[in-house]
């Protein structure tokens, strides 16, 4: 819980920097793809983060990798301020707290689909512009295939689900025929 609300304040605080400088799009870029960097590699998440380095030398780590990878003046601060403040292992929440407080600036919604089976581009485009419609966001979806559907489509967007699988169809039935209800 603590971790969460840390990040969700170190990604706000990044967010009114680049709204404030027009580089929001650039800081998710940088963010994101130094988030990636480290989390794809052990051996420099342990040398930038772990507390069984020296502090000093984690940093001097943290500023080659930065240098090599060529970032803004405001994301070098902006690392070197979490360096400093033993909060670079939040870094992935604080990349994903950021992402999403720059798509909500950006007014775009992302949306999870999951489908039975593939999904033709053209029915996929309609489920992008229904949903683009209900939200007034501009969407992208991600969609991803489970044959254990049976058939369907199950929708996410943030909080909100839209199941219309045939599972899910099947499994209220049974419920209400264990209930009497009929159907």
């Amino acid at each position: 819980m603590k971790n969460a609300v840390v990040s969700r304040r170190y990604a706000r605080a990044l967010l009114l920097i680049g709204k404030e400088d027009g580089q929001t799009e650039t800081y998710r870029a940088e963010l994101g793809g130094f988030a990636a960097l480290v989390a794809g590699n052990d051996a420099l998440e342990q040398a930038v983060c772990s507390p069984l380095y020296d502090p000093a030398a984690r940093k001097n780590v943290l500023k080659a990798v930065i240098a090599a990878v060529t970032m803004s003046p405001v994301m070098t601060s902006f690392l070197l301020l979490l360096q400093d403040k033993g909060r670079l292992g939040v870094l992935p929440a604080i990349n994903q707290h950021y992402q999403q407080l720059a798509d909500e600036v950006k007014g775009v919604a992302r949306a999870q689909v999951v489908t039975a089976m593939a999904l033709s581009p053209g029915v996929a485009e309609k489920i992008q512009n229904v949903l683009s419609r209900k939200t007034g966001k501009d969407v992208l979806l991600d969609i991803r295939e489970d044959p254990g559907l049976i058939g369907g489509v199950v929708t996410k967007i943030g909080d909100l689900v839209f199941d219309g699988s045939v599972k899910t169809q099947l499994l209220n039935m049974r419920e209400s025929l264990k209930r009497g209800e009929g159907v």
